[in-house]
């Protein structure tokens, strides 16, 4: 008896959920299903792919070097019904986009229903971490990553850059004054980030240079959670235009400390493996979301040159 698609997509689904539960789950299938199926697949092979706990699964030997080839198998499937679809010059199958969670909420996410209509054959999987992710492990297209780039592994496409400010909400200011010089911050409520600690590094001129750093009253993991706290009147914090500048335009925040504030853009960019041929989902992808987030200068588009273009 032959190995069936439906086995390896079994196979793989169990490793990356991590139970049998979450792969039936994910494959729209039963628990027994998915148990027989994996059950199957070992018989054939002669041998055991998963040891099984009450806790949890693990990769045998030989199923780490089973499962290498069932990704590469899957993968090339994946690649022959793409190249079907480019002759019919229509992008299609399954596309999975990674983001922290801030730029998924205002910049990727918005997007979506204009990429749909003109693209209706691409399945997109929208998944967000707060730090970068192993685009292998995670079965991951394309990663959307903010700042430097370190991994030497990966092609970068740049999509846009966008400005940090510091910004408090006219509540605050209304209650507890607005600084007039950066050393005025010491008398009031700073709200950074928990991690990375560069983030607590203000683009404020002093005597530290053109870094200003700070010690949040309120740290936080994630960029939306800062972003509510300014809005609701909770302190002052820098924040990045790709998630403020429209808060901005309509006066919901308010931008402190302008001239003494130095110009950091952060480079924005998409990245996805050296050894990854470009498809043409992502390259439809890219090409839609570059087009309507960069401005003419890279810099970032508010919301009404975004509406223009959808």
């Amino acid at each position: 008896m032959k190995t069936t698609v439906d086995e390896l997509q079994t196979l793989v689904a169990v490793v990356d959920g991590g139970s049998i539960t979450a792969a039936a789950e994910r494959l729209g299938q039963t628990v027994s299903g998915v148990s027989r199926a994996l059950g199957r697949l070992e018989r054939k092979l002669d041998t055991t792919l998963l040891r099984r706990t009450t806790r949890r699964l693990e990769l045998t030997e030989e199923g780490h070097a089973f499962l290498a080839r069932a990704r590469a198998i899957l993968a090339s499937i994946d690649e022959a019904e793409e190249l079907m679809a480019a002759r019919r010059q229509q992008p299609a199958g399954r596309l999975r986009v990674n983001a922290a969670s801030p730029f998924m909420l205002h910049a990727v996410v918005p997007l979506v229903p204009a990429f749909r209509r003109a693209f209706p054959g691409i399945e997109l999987e929208l998944d967000t971490d707060e730090l970068n992710i192993d685009l292998l492990e995670r079965r991951t297209d394309i990663a959307i990553r903010i700042g430097a780039l370190r991994d030497s592994t990966l092609h970068a496409r740049p999509i846009a850059t966008s400005r940090l400010r510091l910004y408090a909400s006219p509540a605050y200011i209304a209650a507890h004054g607005r600084p007039r010089h950066a050393a005025g911050l010491a008398g009031h409520t700073l709200l950074g980030f928990t991690q990375p600690e560069a983030l607590n590094r203000w683009p404020l001129r002093g005597p530290h240079g053109d870094e200003w750093p700070i010690t949040p009253a309120i740290a936080v993991s994630n960029g939306e959670t800062l972003r509510q706290l300014v809005l609701h009147g909770a302190g002052i914090a820098c924040l990045s235009d790709f998630m403020t500048a429209d808060d901005r335009m309509r006066g919901d925040l308010v931008q402190l400390l302008a001239r003494e504030t130095v110009e950091v853009r952060q480079p924005i960019n998409a990245v996805y493996y050296r050894n990854t041929q470009v498809s043409a989902r992502i390259s439809c992808f890219l090409d839609f979301v570059t087009s309507r987030l960069g401005g003419p200068d890279g810099s970032w588009k508010t919301l009404s040159d975004k509406d223009s273009m959808v």
